[in-house]
């Protein structure tokens, strides 16, 4: 049997050297800053291996977008997991049961900062005193394999909890945009995004770097929208670009500044080419994502419920007569 490194006597005179283990100021159950740091961001799956989150690949094609609930259940066990490390007996085990209610309600305030902390934002003390002390939300997010993610790494994503009108000013529509847990590419080509609240819709949108021009459309059919002075866009009918005759590929520059001159509000006077490439503005690249779906049961929980309740349909009692004559 391997010998104790402390003896009773050893115990008690460090103790008595030193009585004041823990400063009056902290509580007994607070946790250590970078125990608290590591586990919030277990709570956010940051850490966890993909093949978790994916045990199959199948389950996440190419080009393809899975939504879903995080279940508050399965993350806190998590938290046990990671925890129970430092548990070698009974003592151990109890104070975790005891103060179990205390980690988790500190967590759901702490797991609101850990992309601040990422981003290197805040410091763990200056997001710990700016935290809001609202209840727990669900927390819902979506996994999207594709070449988007590769082509675009800095993809800006925004969830909104109402579905929101075409070409929307996003500066006009934050009140509405749900918080942004976190965003991260797990490889090239996947990323995870997660939100605090269910989201009525999700945009998917190209990084603005810089100032791009296009048109719209293929094959000799182009087509731009009519802008107003400050870029904004009019609304109504596009505006057909005319094309070469000998090739319908090239567009016709000259033909066509003389056509949106001659629209309904026609161009603005100018000298130059300036409000001419107002009209050309092309904007980024914008995906939406809409609809409904499963429903949360109790909000908070994480428990997610389908439409479809198949236990809830075999206890109607005309369904189980039925099944007791194909049974029987």
């Amino acid at each position: 049997m391997r010998p104790a490194w402390n003896t009773g006597r050893e115990s008690l005179r460090a103790r008595m050297s030193n009585p004041q283990q823990v400063a009056a100021a902290v509580p007994e159950a607070e946790m250590p800053p970078y125990m608290e740091s590591f586990l919030a961001h277990l709570r956010l799956l940051i850490g966890v291996p993909f093949d978790y989150l994916v045990p199959d690949s199948r389950l996440l094609p190419d080009e393809s977008i899975r939504f879903f609930y995080i279940d508050r259940s399965w993350t806190d066990r998590l938290v046990d997991g990671a925890i129970a490390v430092g548990k070698i007996g009974t003592r151990e085990q109890a104070h975790h049961h005891a103060h179990h209610p205390a980690v988790c309600q500190q967590l759901d305030l702490t797991e609101r900062g850990v992309r601040d902390l990422q981003r290197s934002r805040l410091t763990f003390l200056t997001m710990k005193a700016a935290l809001a002390m609202d209840p727990a939300n669900v927390i819902t997010g979506f996994l999207l394999r594709s070449g988007a993610v590769s082509g675009w790494p800095h993809m800006d994503v925004r969830a909104y909890n109402r579905v929101l009108p075409r070409n929307y000013d996003p500066d006009a529509q934050k009140q509405f945009q749900l918080r942004t847990m976190r965003l991260e590419r797990l490889s090239p080509g996947v990323l995870i995004a997660l939100f605090e609240g269910v989201p009525q819709m999700v945009v998917c949108e190209e990084p603005h770097h810089g100032v791009q021009f296009g048109v719209h459309g293929s094959s000799g059919q182009f087509s731009v929208f009519r802008r107003g002075p400050d870029g904004t866009a009019l609304g109504g009918k596009d505006v057909t670009i005319p094309v070469r005759f000998a090739n319908p590929n090239v567009l016709g520059i000259a033909a066509l500044r003389r056509k949106l001159a001659i629209q309904a509000p026609p161009l603005p006077g100018q000298t130059g080419s300036a409000n001419f490439a107002v009209e050309l503005l092309n904007l980024p690249w914008r995906q939406r994502f809409e609809g409904s779906g499963g429903r949360p049961k109790v909000m908070g929980s994480g428990a997610f419920v389908p439409f479809v309740a198949v236990a809830a349909r075999v206890q109607e009692p005309a369904l189980q007569a039925l099944v007791k004559k194909v049974v029987l």
